[in-house]
């Protein structure tokens, strides 16, 4: 169980700022500082400092972080649990990026709600950033995502590799096979900078020596189901996985424009705070999501 410092240091490290930190905890800034203070005592070592006038974490303070967000993490599971016992049922909480929340776990979790139909399932469908946000501050008990993140912070398992295709609609004007030079002819319809198909299609452009920008135009939407109804409207080019354009592709309400030497790949992972006492729970959950096979990830990811 988290005491006052430790959740007074979550607090500062949430804002790099005594200031504000003591106004959401209600108590004073020489309080704040009092706690940090005690806690550095404790451990034998500075947590901040100042680089100008910005307070950062030393390299001290980032392991003391990430070894307090694992246990306020694991209470937040605790607390879940005690309370799910005392109701006789089981809770569970994680998150999902949109794509695989929408289209690649609906089959095996559903499987799993009919055989446990006394269980609560939370599911947080957001970004990767938000998630992993999520899991740092205890909200989620784990995520499955798609992207770029630090690994040191997490433990991780291999979830599943997804092609990115380069989609339009029926009747949109254009070879089913072409350069990559004359795909830069079109408009793109993308996510907003920050999701996980936007930073992957970044990355992959950049192997070109491209982005966004590259295209003649471009439309930036919110969503990935605004992005396949602008495309199944003939308005531009879209990347879209796999598994999220599958019926599509089948209705013929999209298609797919092969664009040569260009065939990105990329890996979905599932992951919780590193040095959770819950890893095994965690893991199960992870073998019934993926229907108890661990997918293949020799595949190479453009990285």
């Amino acid at each position: 169980m988290l005491n006052f410092r430790a959740k007074t240091f979550l607090c500062a490290c949430k804002h790099m700022n005594f200031t504000n930190a003591a106004a959401e905890l209600g108590i004073s800034q020489p309080a704040v500082s009092q706690h940090i203070r005690r806690l550095e005592e404790d451990y034998g070592v500075k947590l901040f400092r100042y680089e100008g006038k910005k307070l950062c974490l030393t390299d001290e303070g980032k392991v003391v972080l990430a070894a307090v967000q694992t246990m306020n993490n694991d209470e937040h599971i605790l607390r879940q649990r005690i309370s799910a016992m005392q109701e006789n049922r089981k809770k569970y909480c994680f998150g999902a990026t949109h794509t695989i929340g929408d289209y690649l776990i609906a089959d095996h979790l559903a499987e799993f709600l009919r055989e446990n139909p006394d269980s609560n399932v939370d599911i947080y469908i957001d970004d990767t950033e938000n998630l992993l946000r999520d899991i740092d501050e205890g909200r989620i008990d784990f995520a499955i995502v798609e992207g770029f993140f630090d690994h040191s912070r997490y433990e991780t398992m291999p979830f599943s590799t997804e092609y990115l295709l380069c989609v339009c609609g029926a009747d949109y004007d254009i070879p089913e096979e072409i350069s990559p030079e004359e795909l830069f002819c079109h408009r793109i319809i993308a996510r907003e900078p920050g999701a996980g198909t936007r930073e992957l299609l970044d990355r992959a452009l950049a192997t070109i020596n491209r982005s966004v920008d590259s295209f003649c135009s471009h439309v930036i939407v919110g969503t990935p189901y605004a992005v396949k109804a602008l495309a199944r409207r003939n308005c531009g080019l879209a990347f879209l996985y796999e598994s999220s354009a599958k019926e599509e592709l089948a209705a013929g309400t999209l298609r797919q424009v092969r664009i040569r030497h260009f065939n990105p790949q990329y890996r979905f992972t599932f992951l919780w705070k590193s040095g959770s006492m819950y890893k095994e729970d965690f893991l199960r959950m992870y073998r019934r999501l993926v229907g108890n096979q661990v997918p293949d990830m020799s595949v190479k990811t453009i990285l």
